[in-house]
């Protein structure tokens, strides 16, 4: 631990020279990092316990917010505090509206926030999403008592190396875990390696499994239909850096088969549209921009989707489905999602970040996998409306029950925890 905050010292200039950029760029404000400095404003009092729940950003927080809403519906005298690294993660959870629940940004992992933090809100509980670790909020927690839960925990082989260089920062960030649940049978195995006690560990739950998404606005997905014809309309979903690339050269390839072919592009990061513009302009294609507040027309090649809070929509309008983050280095996103809109599933090749629902999907013939731009180009010209339907049901039965059991237990044993009785 010395070592690491010896590092974090040596940083601060760094940290607070990043921090000073983005504030006179304008991408955060003064409020935002008072958040990050652990002096956002508190809920209020509370009479009860107080929940505080960690999720990196977007995706870890959507996959658990029936987690979230269970433990307030189970714990009517809790008060919740959500944290996200990211502005998008927070603003999210702040949007789902929900009563006795305050979305911030986390604080840095440097004692004084941390301190400030846990003075102001005095948690009786943290709970961590997946597998975003911080050597000091671990021994905080652990220097004040706070139990810590990790849910739906996931690591990969080079985090798991790192880790075992390093076992006495690794028996810090245990000693405070009184409930571990993995997302896999493959994380739960490392954390065991890494020297987690085995009475702590419970059975996997993988939380992205038992989302549902919110069906769409019906009068606008009757009004996009008539632009996007479900057959002949494929999204490229949560797309990164150097896979936009990628998609336009199969968008290309593709329509030399399916010349009516049309693509709604939904980049994960809203923040980068105009790049991805840039990208769609250079390809000499139309396209029409949602957070310019475009509509879709019939002359438009491309609609780029780069907003928030509507992927129910693209993948309502998608007979087929490209899952970014798989062309890239970036360990690939949820299938749980366009399966539960019927859209065939199309991937890259890394999937470390969900590996055995792509495995399910891959052994059942659930998913079309491709290596690069020109692969997943050949891969949407063979398509057709038979292939459609076969794809889509097969990945409906494979990942039929992939949220495993035993979350009801999990909630309870979450509950007692934080000091509730759970109410029947």
């Amino acid at each position: 631990m010395f070592t690491y905050r010896l590092a974090l010292t040596l940083a601060a200039p760094l940290a607070a020279g990043y921090f000073a950029l983005r504030l006179a760029r304008g991408r955060e404000t003064l409020a935002d990092l008072g958040e990050r400095l652990g002096r956002g404003a508190s809920g209020g009092a509370a009479s009860g316990p107080v929940i505080w729940l960690h999720g990196a950003s977007n995706g870890e927080l959507t996959s658990a917010r029936d987690l979230i809403e269970t433990l307030l519906r189970e714990a009517p005298e809790c008060r919740m505090v959500v944290t996200s690294n990211s502005l998008t993660g927070r603003d999210m959870v702040r949007g789902w509206g929900l009563a006795r629940l305050e979305a911030r940004l986390a604080p840095l992992d440097y004692r004084p926030c941390l301190a400030a933090f846990l003075d102001n809100d005095r948690p009786s509980l943290l709970i961590l999403l997946e597998g975003d670790l911080w050597p000091n909020r671990m021994a905080m927690a652990a220097k004040r008592g706070i139990p810590v839960a990790m849910i739906s925990a996931r690591i990969s082989e080079r985090s798991a190396a790192k880790w075992h260089r390093r076992p006495g920062m690794v028996r810090h960030l245990f000693e405070p875990v009184r409930l571990f649940s993995a997302q896999d049978a493959a994380s739960e195995s490392k954390f065991r390696e890494l020297g987690l006690p085995p009475e702590r560990i419970v059975a996997p739950v993988t939380l992205k499994a038992s989302v549902r998404l919110p069906a769409p606005d019906p009068d606008l997905l009757t009004q996009y239909r008539e632009v996007f014809p479900r057959e002949d309309t494929w999204l490229a979903a949560s797309t990164h850096e150097g896979e936009e690339e990628q998609v336009l050269v199969a968008f290309e390839l593709a329509r030399r088969a399916r010349p009516s072919l049309r693509m709604i592009l939904a980049p994960r990061h809203p923040a980068r549209s105009a790049e991805v513009r840039a990208l769609l302009e250079g390809a000499g294609l139309r396209f029409r921009t949602r957070s310019a507040g475009d509509a879709p027309d019939k002359e438009s090649d491309v609609y780029l989707a780069d907003t928030l809070g509507e992927m129910p929509l693209w993948y309502a309008l998608s007979g087929q489905c490209f899952v970014g983050g798989s062309l890239v280095a970036k360990g690939g996103h949820t299938p749980y999602e366009p399966a539960q809109f019927g859209s065939a599933i199309l991937h890259g090749p890394d999937l470390r970040n969900f590996a055995e629902p792509y495995a399910a999907l891959d052994a059942a013939g659930g998913a079309l996998k491709v290596a690069d731009g020109p692969a997943l180009g050949e891969a949407l010209a063979r398509l057709d409306p038979p292939a459609l339907d076969a794809l889509a049901e097969r990945a409906t039965d494979a990942l039929a029950g992939g949220a495993g059991e035993g979350m009801d237990s999990l909630v309870e044993k979450t509950l007692r925890l934080a000091g509730v009785d759970r109410r029947n």
